[in-house]
């Protein structure tokens, strides 16, 4: 038996619940998956699952060892990346996080597609925090920085926040013309998918800072967001890179502009040690180039 493909079927199982699942995530029939952890046991000469008609659980020596088994998966891709690099084309799997913003990243996405045919992107548009290495992302763009050693990080522009509503609603109900008006009109708050707290408005009122909004509409959406504001149905805070062409066109228009006081940071971060493949180097480059926050 191949080990590697013992601690491959393991690690599946402990992640995914079942010998089902792994099994398709290894493209290999439940029986073979049993079959390899099976053997694995054997060779380690101790039992790695509780196997019971409840489910299954790892045993306390099954969570020891699976902890080193990421760290053995890993150097081995590492490895095998370092060797890889050696041909010039990127090529392979690059699995990237970005947040849930499918009408800014799509045309990105697409224009790398085209660029680079050879790789194969798996894409999780999310606005939680992950954690890049334990997930197993080799890139991830996010506001703000992220705390954590075995990260490097690029700066993608600072991100403007605005205001902003459509024409339409603000000739039905008014403009706001100051913080205190808000309370007379429909706010579309945000809500935060990993705490969820709903978003703080960073209006400017006399110094007040953040003030609480009543809102009309929650949504953990940015992109329902925005089109609930071009359908006339209130007023939202949104990144700039969503509203610009919206502001350009006259389809929106900036509400309060004066005392919005907030614009975030945008980065790209990646673990430290997988920069060697030249499809992340490529994913890097392109979004440093490409990531427009004008």
């Amino acid at each position: 038996m191949n080990l590697v493909d013992g601690i491959e079927a393991f690690v599946k199982i402990a992640e995914l619940g079942s010998f089902a699942a792994a099994a398709r995530e290894l493209n290999i029939s439940p029986s073979a998956v049993s079959k390899l952890v099976s053997k694995t046991e054997e060779e380690l000469g101790t039992r790695l699952l509780n196997r019971n008609t409840r489910g299954l659980s790892l045993t306390q020596e099954g969570e020891m060892f699976l902890e080193r088994c990421r760290v053995i998966l890993n150097e081995l891709k590492s490895a095998k990346e370092e060797l890889s690099s050696i041909s010039c084309e990127p090529r392979g799997k690059l699995r990237v996080s970005m947040p849930n913003m499918p009408s800014f990243f799509v045309p990105l996405i697409s224009r790398f597609i085209e660029l680079y045919p050879a790789v194969m992107l798996e894409v999780d548009l999310s606005d939680r925090l992950v954690d890049v290495v334990d997930e197993g992302f080799d890139a991830v763009i996010r506001v703000g920085h992220l705390s954590d050693s075995r990260l490097t990080a690029r700066s993608l522009g600072n991100c403007p926040m605005n205001l902003v509503a459509s024409p339409e609603y603000l000739k039905r109900y008014g403009t706001p013309s100051c913080v205190d008006d808000l309370s007379s009109h429909s706010c579309i708050q945000y809500r935060y998918p990993s705490s969820g707290r709903t978003e703080p408005w960073p209006l400017l009122n006399a110094g007040a800072g953040d003030i609480n909004i009543i809102p009309a509409v929650v949504c953990n959406s940015t992109d329902i967001r925005l089109g609930l504001a071009l359908n006339g149905k209130g007023i939202v805070f949104m990144p700039g890179l969503l509203t610009e062409k919206y502001l350009a066109s006259g389809e929106l228009e900036i509400v309060l502009g004066d005392i919005v006081g907030r614009s975030y940071d945008m980065n790209i971060v990646w673990p430290t040690n997988k920069y060697t493949t030249p499809r992340l180097k490529s994913f890097v480059s392109f979004m440093v180039e490409n990531f427009n926050l004008s």
